[in-house]
């Protein structure tokens, strides 16, 4: 006689969170992400469903493997995973699951998702990242890309934030996380071609603008008290 799991019937699917690095096709058409351990080998996509990581035909996620998508139920979970060396270049994607899923104590590992928002963390340099460079490695047919900044982007492949956000499309939202604001002034490297990367870099800059009023404001009120 086989035991049988107990199955759940959500009224919405629910959320998790993980950590991935974000992916860019080799022709610069399509944005994704791959795992950071046992799915890093298979890009996919915005909207997807997992695959058997080793070949194997069964439908993922199978009781007696490892495949499916894996996540966490805690978004204080995954981000203490971005504190490793090996992990400061990922990403925090808020994720639905979708699709037949195993729940654990700490999260699910389930058959399909639709990654919801990537918040990207600072540039290497501490500034905040208005887009996503070469990081220098990679799968086959996709680049893997890193956080970077304006100053720090020198001439290699890039998209803005907007953009793998549009790529990505099925409604990804893509977001900077921490980090410094660019000193006023600071110049974008020639030869970029990215638009979408000016406009982002304009409205950083009015942010510090806004942010230096108000202090002198703030700084005015408080000299004219006795």
């Amino acid at each position: 006689m086989r035991m049988r799991l107990p199955e759940e019937r959500p009224a919405e699917p629910p959320t998790g969170y993980k950590i991935a690095h974000p992916m860019l096709s080799q022709d610069g058409t399509r944005a994704g992400f791959t795992g950071v351990s046992l799915g890093g080998a298979l890009p996919y996509g915005v909207l997807d469903e997992a695959r058997c990581v080793y070949g194997l035909r069964h439908r993922a996620p199978h009781r007696r493997c490892d495949c499916g998508f894996h996540c966490v139920h805690d978004r204080t979970a995954a981000e203490a995973m971005l504190c490793t060396a090996e992990h400061r270049a990922a990403v925090l994607l808020e994720v639905t699951v979708l699709g037949g899923y195993i729940r654990f104590e700490l999260g699910f590992r389930y058959a399909r998702q639709r990654v919801r928002i990537a918040t990207v963390g600072p540039c290497a340099c501490g500034a905040v990242a208005v887009a996503l460079a070469d990081a220098g490695w990679g799968r086959p047919g996709w680049r893997g890309l890193a956080a970077t900044c304006a100053g720090c982007v020198r001439g290699r492949t890039a998209v803005s934030l907007a953009t793998f956000a549009r790529l990505g499309g099925e409604g990804l939202r893509v977001r900077a996380g921490g980090g410094v604001l660019p000193a006023a002034g600071t110049e974008l490297p020639e030869g970029l071609g990215v638009s979408e990367l000016v406009a982002e870099a304009a409205l950083l800059q009015a942010r510090l603008d806004w942010f230096q009023s108000q202090l002198a404001q703030l700084g005015e009120r408080g000299s004219g008290q006795g």
